[in-house]
């Protein structure tokens, strides 16, 4: 494989993603906070980085899969970062989830330097981050996008260009993360209901599955609240940091997003009892809670 890849941020989402390009044949250099996760990919054949500059220097792409916009600020733009360590031609994939006007500074600062940018948050969780199936939402130039193309197929299925600006991915996974948590809200609020008209909740959810609302939430959310497993593959305290994101670029363009305040509300709740590292189909104990069976299995689960 051609160019040599960096890749800084090795969670959840992100370990598993530089692996497959590990698979795929690339050459990785990689950086992480925790040294954990390095170990493993070093293993894997990837080099360790050692820095975010380090990693630049390594590397013709720089991929980054952080929380939220301040880290992606430090690790890119800050003292010892991506920056320093980048030259002219190098490209910077922000495959992170942040804000589209945050996506914007960063590839200005950048542009400035000679280095070109895309945004381009995923989709798919953590077993799309193993199974290499994510979805990849991309802003940026289309000459970037193509060369960044290939690496995208190690990591990913289904892959779009949204547009030229930057910030256009971001504004796509804003959009995804809203109907997925209004989504998770509908299947916990209907799986609660069941179990609490004493029918059970299992057939009622494999039932749905053949009909008009049958979706991979459903299946694969509605499961884990019948399993009670939160174990998480998406916490919620970053699911609320996203609709945060969709919120407030609501507001910028003055689109009323009720739905997702609402369970941005939920979020927060769950947040305030210490359940934010609950993966996000625990919104069910919300519901639950409500509807006065927390922390009880429904009926056939």
């Amino acid at each position: 494989m051609g160019e040599r890849i960096g890749f800084i941020g090795l969670g959840i989402m992100g370990r598993p993603m530089a692996l497959n390009l590990r698979r795929a044949g690339y050459a990785v250099a990689v950086h992480n906070r925790s040294r954990g996760p390095v170990a493993e990919l070093v293993a894997a054949g990837a080099a360790d980085g050692r820095s975010p500059r380090g990693v630049a220097e390594a590397s013709d792409i720089v991929i980054t899969m952080l929380p939220d916009a301040p880290e992606v600020r430090e690790v890119i733009l800050g003292p010892g970062g991506v920056i320093e360590g980048a030259r002219p031609g190098q490209l910077v994939v922000d495959m992170s989830t942040i804000a589209p006007s945050a996506s914007r500074e960063v590839a200005e600062v950048l542009r400035g330097r000679g280095i070109e940018a895309l945004d381009a948050p995923v989709s798919g969780g953590q077993k799309g981050a193993v199974d290499g199936t994510l979805s990849i939402m991309v802003g940026g130039p289309a000459a970037a996008f193509a060369r960044a193309r290939p690496i995208f197929q190690a990591m990913g299925k289904n892959i779009v260009h949204i547009g030229e600006t930057h910030g256009a991915g971001q504004v796509a996974k804003a959009a995804n993360q809203i109907v997925v948590a209004v989504t998770i809200m509908a299947v916990a609020e209907a799986l609660t209901l069941a179990g609490r008209a004493g029918v059970d909740p299992t057939r009622v959810r494999e039932a749905l599955m053949g009909g008009f609302a049958g979706s991979r939430i459903l299946e694969q959310h509605g499961q884990r609240m019948l399993e009670r497993n939160f174990v998480p593959g998406f916490r919620v305290r970053l699911h609320r940091k996203d609709l945060g994101i969709a919120l407030a670029a609501g507001a910028a363009h003055g689109v009323p997003l009720f739905a997702t305040a609402l369970v941005h509300q939920v979020l927060g709740a769950l947040a305030a009892q210490g359940l934010e590292d609950l993966d996000h189909s625990g919104i069910v104990r919300f519901v639950e809670q409500a509807a006065g069976t927390d922390g009880a299995r429904p009926t056939g689960a």
